[in-house]
């Protein structure tokens, strides 16, 4: 049987009424604003979310640092404080400072000096062996008997501006003197080095030879388009190329006497050592091949006292002016004179050079041969027309070897001596006209060409063929080292470092 329990006061037949406490646990203040967007239970949390948000933004005191930091240092004091630290050390140690002194460190009564200094020293244009040595921290006396040493291997004359000495000083006895010299080494010459060690309190020299290979350079290349930009190309100096233009300039004219089809042949001094050094010196050869032919072959050579290029027939080079008609004295001026056939004073037009019977005439400059033939009292005579109202005459020759007509070169032989027409003897008579009238010859300088004759021309065609006989590229070939005999001292390094270690 079910008993009924009875209502209390307040309560209603739905169910027990609830009081405001439970009814605020029951509330939701923050539901899901994903669900049942737009109800009331919806927009009550949208409202609670907003209170939330703008409470939170009004009481928000703002981001304020837990302790002040110290000021910003500026460059100085950065690196001075950089310099105090072990971070310098990771940078390579590049400021240069020196850690903080602490208490345990104690003042030094006098810098210790470094047991030895290396250096390198540089001769200069003007210096001398002696003032380097000085300026290097040597004693006066010693530099100079350093100098003395060296110059017994060595003129030092002969050492070029510009060598490299390295040396290496040993400890002082005391502050107030000089260093002593431990070592020294230096490339005295191209081929000969030269070294010195302190061995036993005594410098010991020892003479090093290097090994050099003389081979002349010989460079070949067609002309093309630019001979310079070729031959540049083709691995020929620059001061090499400049003089070979200058030595055939004097013969042909570049700009119009060469193809881009001919060859250029050019040989300078070149010497390679064994270390690896190399040095080119002067033109000793030039050349010019037309359809595989030398067209012109120039060498430097040595004749009457002084240097000059020669041809490959050993004629010397021509500079300019007029060239001497022969290579005989004069005998007789232009001027009034007595005839030695005719016996009465009249005007000598020309001059007179002496000869024997056949030497070579020839032209004085270029022109074209106007008359070739008898000619009076000149007998066998030729005329020239050089242009701009300039001409020659040759008179008294044995042969003519040119023909009427004909356009000779400066230098051509025209002619020999001989004495047709009115002659007393083998004897060449000399002309110079000036707008068809004749002038004193002596007016214009004639310039003497050497030329060799007998051994002196045989020598120089043997030099000729000795150079053209080197194969293009020949002296670029590697060289074997030379053995020197004997223990070589070493390097300045290994000297350094055995002093380092033995103490000295």
């Amino acid at each position: 049987m079910s008993q009924a329990i009875p209502l209390r006061q307040g309560d209603s037949a739905a169910g027990p009424r609830l009081g405001w406490r439970d009814r605020l646990a029951q509330l939701d203040l923050v539901p899901d604003l994903g669900n049942n967007i737009g109800s009331a239970e919806w927009w009550r949390g949208l409202a609670t979310l907003t209170l939330l948000c703008g409470t939170a933004i009004a009481t928000f005191p703002g981001v304020q640092p837990l302790a002040v930091g110290a000021p910003a240092l500026d460059a100085a004091d950065f690196n001075e404080a950089r310099g105090q630290m072990i971070v310098p050390l990771a940078f390579g140690g590049d400021t240069g400072r020196h850690m903080a002194a602490t208490d345990a460190v104690r003042p030094l009564t006098q810098t210790p000096e470094r047991p030895q200094i290396e250096l390198t020293a540089t001769l200069g244009r003007g210096d001398s062996f002696a003032r380097l040595l000085e300026r290097s921290g040597v004693g006066s006396s010693e530099a100079q008997a350093l100098a003395a040493r060296v110059s017994g291997a060595v003129p030092l004359a002969d050492i070029a501006p510009g060598t490299r000495i390295d040396l290496i000083l040993g400890r002082r006895a005391a502050r107030t003197m000089p260093r002593p010299v431990e070592a020294l080494a230096m490339r005295a010459r191209f081929d000969l080095r030269i070294e010195m060690e302190r061995i036993g309190g005594q410098l010991v020299m020892r003479r090093i030879p290097i090994a050099v290979d003389a081979t002349p350079l010989r460079i070949r290349g067609k002309v093309g388009d630019s001979l310079y930009r070729s031959a540049r190309a083709a691995g020929a100096p620059p001061e090499a190329i400049q003089s070979y233009l200058r030595v055939i300039g004097r013969q042909i004219s570049v700009s119009r006497d060469i193809r881009s089809n001919d060859e250029f042949d050019i040989i300078v001094d070149y010497r390679r050592a064994e270390t690896g050094e190399s040095e080119t010196g002067k033109l000793l050869y030039a050349g010019l091949i037309r359809g595989g032919k030398p067209k012109l072959s120039m060498l430097e050579w040595n004749a009457d006292g002084g240097s000059q290029w020669f041809e490959a027939s050993g004629v010397g080079e021509q500079r300019g002016g007029m060239t001497r008609p022969t290579r005989g004295r004069v005998t007789s001026n232009f001027g009034m004179r007595r005839h030695p056939i005719l016996g009465y004073k009249r005007m000598h037009s020309g001059m007179d050079f002496g000869g024997g019977y056949g030497a070579p005439i020839y032209a004085v400059t270029d022109g074209v041969v106007t008359i070739a033939g008898r000619h009076g009292g000149f007998g066998n005579y030729v005329k020239l027309n050089h242009g701009k109202g300039l001409g020659t005459g040759y008179g008294h020759m044995s042969r003519i070897a040119v023909r009427s007509g004909q356009r000779v070169k400066r230098g051509q032989v025209i002619g020999y001596i001989g004495s047709t027409g009115l002659s007393t003897g083998p004897h060449l008579h000399y002309e110079l006209y000036r707008n068809g009238r004749a002038v004193n010859p002596s007016s214009v300088t004639f310039v003497t060409r050497a030329l060799l004759e007998g051994k002196a021309l045989a020598a120089f065609r043997a030099r000729i063929r000795e150079l053209t006989s080197v194969a293009p590229g020949a002296a670029l070939t590697p060289i074997a080292p030379k053995q020197v005999e004997g223990p070589k001292l070493g390097s300045l390094a290994d000297v350094a470092s055995k002093r380092v270690g033995d103490g000295i």
